[in-house]
């Protein structure tokens, strides 16, 4: 049985009212998916248009041509602005509003002044430029999720073809007035394609929703939720099992007097000051380097590729600017100050549960000298590096 004109169109409107159900109910299991939304109102847009389209194949008014044009444009075009909120998380509202004015502006005004063959070869060759931007869009962000957004990336640029061709096919005719809505090879060619791209890319977007939730449930899993930084866990998931050699250096610090901190201003005063800290060592942690929160008030930093002195310029960098860093607290200010103990590997390669241990040898002597100081560590004994200093 072949169906006709109208049920593929039918056939097309309940397709993409599926995708966006599909996209909706994924925007509802996890709601900071926000590019979700932004596609399913796209497809909201596009399910008028194709239904309204449907009254222009059984009545050719030009009401019906021009709400139908405005609603697939503007519909196609928040489908391009969701996938650049996909790649960057911010919806390009004033660009979106932009392709869909230049695509109506190319495609009503022949319209509404009877050249309708044109009409349809401008829309169809707009619209196949915003699903080809949209692809690129998705195949830009493809290192997140190389195969579904490969997979997606192709779909996109299919249907694209395929209104292509639908363009290409009122070009050969050569008719700038029909009367009538196109009605060829290419139109029903176009509404297959769209069918089967829509639901592909359907199941592909479940498949990337998944992969995301477990990306970020894993995420989650090795993240201290306060600090931002590495856990313990995966601090030791990604060096413990390691040999430490000469080019690496581990850092302990721990925040002085930290209890105190609590106990004057406050619980959510020393989150404060956890968080500041976590900056400052986040801030000097370079490529390769590694910075976590062991637990507590204390943290490690694990430098790569160190030249000579250089772990211990970065432990000195750290401990003076967190020194200086002045923390305001509901009307009160002070500051806060934090020891450090270094180990640096050495030519024979040690595990890194001993260089942490070797560290933190270090650090204990740096808090029983005085605090506010940095401790060097060889295999065996520590060394001062840094003379006491008043603590705040």
């Amino acid at each position: 049985m072949i169906l006709d004109y109208s049920s593929l169109l039918i056939a097309l409107a309940v397709s993409a009212t599926c995708l966006g159900v599909t996209l909706l109910g994924s925007w509802f299991a996890r709601r900071s998916e926000t590019f979700l939304l932004s596609c399913t109102l796209g497809l909201v847009l596009i399910v008028g248009g194709i239904v309204t389209y449907g009254f222009y194949v059984d009545d050719p008014a030009v009401s019906f041509g021009v709400v139908s044009f405005i609603l697939l444009h503007a519909g196609f075009a928040i489908i391009w602005g969701a996938g650049c909120q996909f790649r960057s998380n911010i919806l390009p509202l004033r660009a979106t509003i932009a392709w869909a004015l230049a695509a109506m502006l190319v495609s009503i005004p022949p319209l509404l002044i009877g050249y309708d063959g044109i009409a349809f070869i401008a829309q169809n060759t707009a619209i196949a430029a915003m699903l080809f931007a949209t692809a690129w869009q998705y195949w830009r962000a493809r290192r997140e999720a190389l195969v579904p957004l490969i997979g997606i990336s192709i779909l996109y640029c299919l249907a694209a073809t395929s209104f292509v061709v639908c363009a290409a096919v009122l070009v050969a005719d050569g008719k700038t007035v029909l009367g009538v809505a196109p009605n060829n090879w290419a139109e029903d060619l176009n509404i297959a394609v769209c069918i089967a791209g829509m639901t592909g890319i359907g199941a592909l977007s479940l498949a990337l929703h998944q992969w995301r939730l477990a990306a970020r449930h894993l995420l989650e899993a090795i993240t201290d939720p306060l600090t931002g930084l590495l856990n313990r866990r995966a601090l030791f998931e990604r060096y413990g099992q390691r040999l430490i050699g000469p080019e690496t250096a581990v850092l302990v610090f721990d925040l002085d007097h930290f209890k105190s901190i609590n106990d004057t201003f406050g619980h959510a005063a020393g989150d404060r000051v956890l968080k500041i800290f976590a900056a400052e060592l986040a801030a000097n942690c370079g490529p390769g380097d590694t910075a976590a929160r062991l637990g507590g008030e204390e943290f490690a930093l694990i430098l790569t590729d160190v030249m000579p002195n250089r772990a211990e310029m970065v432990a000195e960098s750290i401990r003076k600017a967190f020194e200086d860093h002045k923390i305001h607290v509901e009307g009160d200010t002070f500051t806060s100050t934090v020891s450090a103990g270094i180990a640096l590997g050495c030519s024979v390669p040690m595990d890194f549960d001993a260089m942490l241990s070797a560290a933190d040898k270090a650090l204990y002597i740096a808090k029983r000298a005085g605090r506010n100081r940095i401790e060097l560590a060889s295999h065996l004994h520590a060394v001062s590096i840094g003379a006491a200093r008043t603590v705040s």
